[in-house]
């Protein structure tokens, strides 16, 4: 089911999602008679279903599975055999996922065809924007896109990132003129390999241009705050660049350097002037209304492991509305939120029954963990007598406030396929489920029988980073690690934190640091406190902090080891040495918790 939706058209695109939503099953049912007939002769459906089809028939003989159980067969593609093992279109790409999603990069198919249904995806997101904020065609946006360089494999199929797919193809490039979507950076910018004259000439265009932006952004917070970071450290080169009209000799790439100069034109000193006046100020809280004063939000993801960047977009944002958008993954692009400018704790996303066909399997929390209602075999193959237990259910049929691993079978070959992504049920928009996104799978800590998602994670460290935000620091970045090279082992916490105003240099309190530790104990789960307090299986948690740039240098190690700049998320738990060792050579002190948290033991029967 391929639609065209032209973006220019806040009608006809509104009246779409009516359709879509109100008739979700229908489109579902319509959805996997099409997968399923495009491509009932490939070897993998016929190991199953022999030719047949039929939605019961594939839900009783197609398993569910994870990457593992697919990976021969996407490898023997990349090795040059024939597409037609998993689908009928010829595949044109591989897109690999984020190192940070479950580990080492995965290679996922993509065709031709589904860069027109992702491009029907990013032309959808336009009039529910233009529903709630007005004049966006008057302006322009600054939002800051990069590409990784691509992989070449046997088959001679390409890998790359699949926002760096989106941005080479056609679609992008030769995109039609949208006046609800005019980008401050040129295209030359944008596709330049070099991440970081890419950036530095993506704001630069931006700061130029800063009377016509209306909005700004990135896919990730993470890579906004990265790109204001960036901005901190060069905005006097910048200015000077502007003030005389003349880009930076170390700008090397020519088709950037031409399309900036073009965009840089002749001098301007007042506007260096007025640029350098407000970056040169006490503090840059606020900064991004001060140096773009017309804007009227940020777009950037800010739910799941992104929620903890929103208290410092908040910092640099001047109240402007972070916006969350779109849900989506190198899988299968899912879904929209339909209302863009709530809350970034209340984001929904609602998922378009048009772009795949949608499963879940569900979960359940357990002590403040998800867990799968039963095991699995080969890592997460079910098999069909498991699967007859569990309670995997179709779009329609999921339930407000139930927890879900979303399954997915695309157009592109994957069939009923875990993505390892937990969602919980908000409410429906006509017919269509809504979803909060919750975490990733396994993103855990453990020591003993202790299991710490990241969404409690989460929790806990926000708790304790209201201790410091009295005493004028930031945490701008987190991760942690189980450490268990002594006995007991324990949780160590890198923080790295800034102070709100920049010409105040002092340290944090390490009695409030402290109080830190203690607090982030005290809000994990009971399971947790009981390891600690009474069977002490697990030492003191510790913070180390960590100078400022540590991060940059992590996400800098995690993308020479394959990771994608554009998809990057700090990892919110790292397992790798190598990853530890950058950060703590960079550990700048180092504390305790001197508490034992609280615990009772009717705690542990709590469902």
């Amino acid at each position: 089911m391929l639609l065209r939706c032209d973006p220019q058209d806040n009608e006809a695109g509104l009246k779409l999602l009516e359709d879509l939503t109100t008739n979700a099953n229908q489109v579902q049912l319509e959805v996997l008679e099409e997968i399923l007939k495009q491509n009932e002769n490939t070897e993998y459906l016929m190991g199953y279903l022999h030719g047949h089809s039929g939605k019961e028939l594939f839900k009783k003989k197609v398993p569910v599975v994870n990457y593992e159980d697919i990976k021969p067969h996407i490898e023997r593609i990349a090795n040059g055999e024939p597409s037609r093992i998993i689908t009928a279109q010829p595949i044109t790409e591989l897109l690999t996922s984020s190192g940070t999603s479950g580990g080492q990069p995965k290679l996922m198919p993509s065709t031709a065809e589904e860069l027109e249904r992702k491009t029907f995806f990013y032309n959808i997101l336009i009039p529910v924007m233009n529903k709630y904020v007005d004049g966006l065609d008057k302006g322009k946006g600054m939002y800051l896109f990069f590409i990784k360089p691509e992989i070449s494999t046997p088959s001679g199929l390409m890998a790359r990132p699949v926002l760096t797919s989106y941005y080479k193809s056609s679609n992008f490039r030769n995109r039609p003129f949208n006046r609800f979507n005019v980008y401050t950076s040129p295209d030359e910018a944008i596709l330049c390999l070099d991440s970081k004259q890419s950036m530095y000439c993506q704001l630069l265009c931006g700061l130029v241009q800063r009377d016509e932006v209306l909005r700004v952004g990135a896919v990730f917070a993470s890579a906004f705050l990265r790109a204001i970071k960036f901005l901190e450290d060069h905005w006097k080169e910048l200015c000077s660049n502007i003030r005389t009209g003349c880009v930076s000799d170390w700008i090397t790439d020519p088709s950037c350097r031409n399309a900036v100069s073009s965009f840089l034109g002749k001098p301007q000193p007042d506007l260096a002037d007025l640029i350098e006046f407000e970056c040169n100020g006490e503090s840059w809280e606020g900064i991004i209304k001060k140096l773009w004063p017309k804007t009227k939000y940020i777009e950037v993801i800010v739910t799941g492991s992104m929620a903890q960047y929103i208290p410092t977009l908040e910092f640099y944002s001047g109240g402007l509305p972070l916006v969350s958008t779109m849900y989506a993954s190198s899988e299968c692009y899912y879904g929209i939120n339909l209302e863009p400018l709530s809350k970034p704790s209340d984001v929904s996303y609602t998922l378009l029954p048009n772009m795949a066909f949608f499963e879940f399997l569900a979960v359940q929390k357990d002590n403040g963990e998800v867990t799968k209602q039963q095991g699995h075999c080969n890592g997460g193959c079910i098999t069909k007598d498991q699967e007859e237990e569990l309670e995997v259910v179709d779009l329609v049929d999921v339930k407000v406030s139930h927890y879900y691993e979303l399954v997915v079978t695309t157009y592109t070959g994957l069939y009923r396929y875990r993505t390892g992504d937990i969602l919980m049920v908000t409410g429906f928009y006509n017919n269509a489920p809504q979803f909060w996104f919750v975490q990733r799978r396994n993103v855990v800590l453990s020591i003993d029988t202790d299991k710490t998602n990241e969404e409690d994670l989460l929790k806990a460290v926000t708790q304790a980073n209201l201790l410091l935000e009295p005493h004028g620091f930031l945490l701008t970045e987190y991760t942690s690690y189980a450490d268990t090279s002594s006995v007991p082992g324990h949780y160590v916490l890198f923080w790295e934190l800034k102070r709100r105003n920049n010409n105040d240099l002092s340290e944090p309190d390490p009695t409030i640091m402290e109080e830190c530790c203690s607090t982030v104990e005290e809000s994990l789960d009971s399971v947790y406190r009981r390891c600690r307090r009474r069977d002490n299986s697990i030492g003191p948690l510790e913070i180390r902090m960590v100078k400022p740039g540590s991060f940059d240098a992590l996400m800098d190690f995690c993308v020479s080891q394959g990771s994608s700049v554009n998809q990057y998320k700090t990892p919110r738990c790292i397992k790798s040495k190598e990853a530890i060792k950058v950060l703590d050579s960079r550990v700048v002190g180092k504390v305790f918790s001197k508490k034992v948290p609280f615990w009772e033991p009717f705690r542990k029967e709590t469902k």
